[in-house]
């Protein structure tokens, strides 16, 4: 397998740095379905009439490492939205 190619476009920066922000909001929407399936997840186990508190502690764990991972990479996202505030100037990028 060879080098990747890279060439350089005609994006602008403004556009690149929208870009950046519109890809921060789908991941952003992307995680809160993974919550929200958390979530949903732990309503049916307790909901469940042979749910032992065993397995219940298991679905506890489960949920709680997934949202651990949830939380690393919201600071990511934070990281690279915070990478351009002073790019940022009412609604428009600065040169």
């Amino acid at each position: 397998m060879g080098m990747p190619v890279i060439s350089s476009s005609n994006t602008t920066r403004s556009q690149a740095i929208t870009d950046i922000i519109q890809s921060v909001a789908l991941e952003e929407a992307a995680l809160s379905h993974i919550l929200n399936a958390e979530g949903e997840k732990i309503q049916k186990m307790v909901a469940m009439a042979d749910a032992t508190p065993e397995i219940l502690l298991q679905t506890n764990k489960s949920v709680e490492s997934m949202v651990g991972a949830v939380t690393r990479l919201e600071m990511i996202l934070q990281s690279k939205l915070s990478a351009f505030e002073g790019c940022l100037c009412e609604g428009t990028v600065a040169p």
